[in-house]
């Protein structure tokens, strides 16, 4: 399976992929963006199985790449790893089609919980 990790932040990346082999999701493939446009192109490129996308990065935000997914059709399992938390971004998030949105400061269970349907 692959697992595409957006995010502007390398640093953020490399934590998300640690978390995830931490939770032994070892022998998925793991494929990085660094902001939304490049996150849309792997998508239509790759086919990965699911998305974990920052909210807010340069070119294209995650909200704009979801949205652009979900105009062409693809419905391909979309998540957020994001500070943007409040009610209206999570109803804004749920509203373009995310299956979750994991709040920064998080934990490994909180990954686990999100992800568990859509790699196990």
């Amino acid at each position: 399976m692959k697992i595409l990790i957006a995010d502007d932040s390398r640093a953020m990346r490399t934590l998300v992929m640690h978390i995830l082999r931490q939770l032994g999701y070892r022998g998925h493939t793991m494929i990085e963006a660094a902001d939304g446009a490049a996150a849309l192109a792997a998508v239509r490129e790759q086919s990965p199985d699911v998305v974990i996308s920052d909210w807010n990065m340069p070119n294209m935000t995650g909200i704009e790449c979801l949205q652009a997914l979900r105009a062409d059709g693809n419905q391909v399992p979309f998540g957020f790893v994001t500070t943007e938390a409040s009610a209206q971004m999570r109803a804004l998030a749920r509203d373009a089609g995310a299956a979750f949105l994991i709040a920064k400061p998080f934990t490994p269970d909180d990954f686990q919980a999100a992800l568990d349907r859509y790699l196990a």
